[in-house]
């Protein structure tokens, strides 16, 4: 094992500090008193440290950060026992349960290497990332509930940097994904929170037409895609500032193109193929290719990546049903980068996108109220994952279906019609 170089010297100081005052006062518009817990890797010690500073100025209890480090994650796959990848930190998860319901809100900086266990035991990291899942369900439904107002960001780590640019030197491609991070993040502007306030009604805009439509379903067509994604009963579009159970409109996701709601977990039918690789836990996942039927994947097919892909289906009962459908114009700054990130925060919001799993329950018209029960009455998907893939570009038509069938054009040629 070698000792990565520090390379954020390469990284603009102002735009990383704007960067965290977009995550303190955009993406949480974290309160008064306010408990903050955070996550990172240790390479994005520096973005931490501004995160720090901005959260207790604006006011914050206690910040609390948890650090994770890339040889740390890979010794485990190479030295430890085998049973120790079936269990998980339980004690840690059920401690955040109590910190989310104590109102304590939550950041995330993601920045490692998103191939990092492409070299290990597929079948260890299936079962880790399992038990992680169930451990963490509990905490994670405040989260997916929004109860609490919570946030991701990214950090420019040396290893996904070379990664994204593989034919540049270590300093270079720092440099290149942090311009690419602070762009799509808008933290190269002189004032980046007007201009998430621009971005957030433009967003909002989008948001009340199709709730004004109250589609029935959305179809898909494109080449190798004929998808007929039905609406949970009383679903409501969301994106952009989200308003959280505990009174606090927060922005999820630092950068965010995207508007998003919840399909019905037993409407969805047809085919549909992706159009970017899916990166998760160290597989690239390419070409995939998957057949509904009473909203259940029955078929799934990939040119790399399948045997991880299926075993992602089979993880639970509601692994193979969607639990989000979002629209994104092809013409969107990080479509138009093209740049793959081989990061779902930043290539989901390069294209429309649909998501395996749960579902939020934030996406429907009573969501600060509605119950599990509710949820699963009107369509909403339960599951211990939650993992997006694109399937939109500039070849794709969606047409917004009534339920009397009338027919409203929603995208043409991967643009809002």
């Amino acid at each position: 094992m070698t000792m990565p170089h520090d390379s954020s010297a390469a990284i603009d100081p102002v735009k990383l500090d704007r960067l965290a005052e977009i995550a303190v006062k955009v993406g949480l518009r974290l309160q008064e008193g306010q408990d903050l817990f955070l996550t990172a890797p240790v390479a994005a010690l520096p973005l931490v440290r501004r995160i720090v500073e901005h959260a207790y100025k604006a006011g914050a209890g206690l910040v609390t950060p948890l650090f994770s480090d890339e040889l740390i994650t890979l010794a485990r796959y190479r030295f430890g026992h085998d049973a120790g990848f079936d269990r998980a930190a339980g004690w840690l998860y059920d401690g955040l349960g109590k910190a989310f319901a104590a109102n304590t809100a939550r950041l995330a900086i993601v920045g490692d290497n998103p191939m990092l266990l492409s070299g290990e035991d597929p079948a260890k990291v299936s079962r880790a990332s399992k038990a992680n899942s169930v451990a963490y369900q509990p905490a994670l439904e405040k989260i997916t509930g929004f109860d609490i107002n919570w946030n991701i960001v990214a950090y420019p780590g040396a290893s996904w940097a070379k990664l994204v640019f593989p034919g540049e030197n270590e300093a270079g491609a720092v440099a290149k994904l942090a311009d690419a991070i602070f762009a799509a993040s808008r933290a190269d502007v002189a004032d980046p929170i007007a201009a998430w306030e621009a971005h957030n009604a433009a967003l909002r805009q989008r948001r009340k037409w199709l709730n004004e439509q109250r589609f029935h379903a959305l179809h898909f067509t494109g080449p190798g895609t004929d998808l007929t994604v039905g609406l949970a009963d009383q679903h409501d579009w969301q994106g952009g500032a989200s308003f959280a159970k505990n009174g606090i409109t927060c922005n999820p996701n630092i950068p965010t193109e995207e508007v998003f709601t919840t399909p019905h977990a037993r409407r969805v039918e047809g085919h549909v193929r992706s159009t970017k690789p899916l990166s998760y836990q160290g597989t690239l996942i390419e070409d995939i290719a998957v057949r509904f039927e009473g909203g259940r994947i029955v078929e799934a097919k990939a040119s790399r990546g399948e045997a991880v892909l299926n075993k992602v289906l089979d993880t639970d009962e509601g692994s193979r049903r969607l639990g989000e459908v979002a629209l994104v114009p092809h013409s969107s700054p990080i479509s138009k980068s093209g740049i793959l990130f081989y990061n779902t925060l930043f290539d989901e919001n390069a294209s429309c996108h649909i998501a395996l799993g749960q579902c939020y329950s934030k996406c429907f018209v009573d969501g600060p109220t509605v119950t599990p029960e509710q949820v699963a009455a009107r369509g909403g998907n339960k599951s211990f994952i939650h993992i997006d893939w694109m399937i939109g570009s500039d070849k794709i038509d969606i047409d917004g279906v009534h339920e009397d069938g009338r027919r409203v054009p929603v995208f043409r040629k991967g643009e809002w019609a």
